[in-house]
């Protein structure tokens, strides 16, 4: 399988009012690498599109890339463009993108332009940035581009901050990934701008030390939370549902915690997001961990300060 490494530029409006709701951001340059399994370098796309929507370049998006609208007079439409880069992946590839951005835009763009749909659920991708981050720092950090190619001395060949030179820099950030912590390639991400259509096509996988859930929609967060796989604790090791010690609670009506305790691998944390899909619906993102003991003692006191505060 091939390995896409895409970086996407857009334009969008200067004013809060010129804002189209359906576009906010509107792609004008698609650039990439082409990678085999090996991670080796086999070939380059690079091109800018026309603009239909925003007309005038939002001032730092020219100064950033250097950029004018006469630079795009002559350049294909978003459809022309999209249609000749998907072409060009050929039809064994996986995405990677520098970040969990681009692969969002990309199928904005293409809605918008009423093209065919990529997926109807979730893409699997490699996010470059986590991995760096997963390979070579603490796996929570999250550096921007130029700064992780100085930490590895990747040489700086041509300039930042354009489409294919920052898909480049991507492709050469991995191929570093590749050579010295390969193992990091099975945390894969996944791209919900279409969330799981149904129960048979929601996504629970795992990776060692936590498992991630991604549900179908809901109409409205409470059925969501009242779905038995949901609020279910399972072991992801032993495959059985687990007690809660604490049961579900949130601090701030955006996340969701809860404790479990396995008797074979101990205490287990639950997090639960929810989120809206572009149709309205509200699906939600759990994750599940084991902890500590020190850990989930911290959470029983986040849990009994949160209850004497709102009794």
């Amino acid at each position: 399988m091939n390995i896409v490494v895409f970086d996407l530029e857009w334009n969008q409006s200067g004013t809060p009012e010129g804002v189209n709701p359906g576009i906010p951001f509107e792609i004008i340059e698609i650039g990439a690498t082409l990678l085999d399994d090996k991670c080796v370098i086999r070939d380059k796309f690079n091109e800018l599109v026309h603009p239909t929507v925003y007309k005038q370049m939002h001032s730092v998006t020219g100064k950033l890339l250097k950029l004018k609208m006469s630079d795009l007079k002559n350049a294909s439409s978003f459809q022309e463009v999209a249609g000749r880069f998907l072409k060009w992946c050929g039809d064994d590839y996986i995405f990677c993108t520098w970040g969990n951005q681009d692969l969002t835009e990309l199928q904005s763009n293409m809605l918008y332009f009423k093209m065919p749909d990529l997926s109807d659920g979730p893409i699997a991708y490699f996010d470059a940035q986590k991995l760096f981050s997963l390979a070579f720092e603490d796996g929570r950090s999250r550096r921007n581009l130029e700064s992780a190619v100085e930490l590895l001395n990747i040489k700086k060949d041509i300039p930042f901050h354009r489409a294919y030179s920052d898909a480049y820099y991507t492709a050469k950030v991995l191929q570093r990934v590749y050579e010295e912590k390969p193992e990091v390639f099975k945390m894969i991400s996944y791209d919900v701008f279409h969330i799981p259509k149904d129960k048979a096509s929601e996504i629970r996988i795992n990776f060692g030390t936590y498992e991630k859930y991604i549900s179908r929609g809901f109409k409205e967060k409470r059925e969501a939370m009242l779905d038995r796989e949901i609020a279910s604790s399972k072991c992801y090791f032993c495959h059985r549902n687990l007690k809660k010690k604490i049961k579900w609670f949130t601090p701030n009506n955006k996340n969701y915690y809860c404790l479990a305790y396995c008797e074979k691998h101990g205490f287990l944390k639950g997090k639960i997001r929810a989120r809206k899909s572009i149709d309205g619906l509200t699906y939600v993102v759990k994750t599940t961990k084991f902890i500590s003991d020190a850990e989930a003692l911290k959470l029983q006191e986040k849990a009994t300060q949160l209850k004497h505060r709102n009794p």
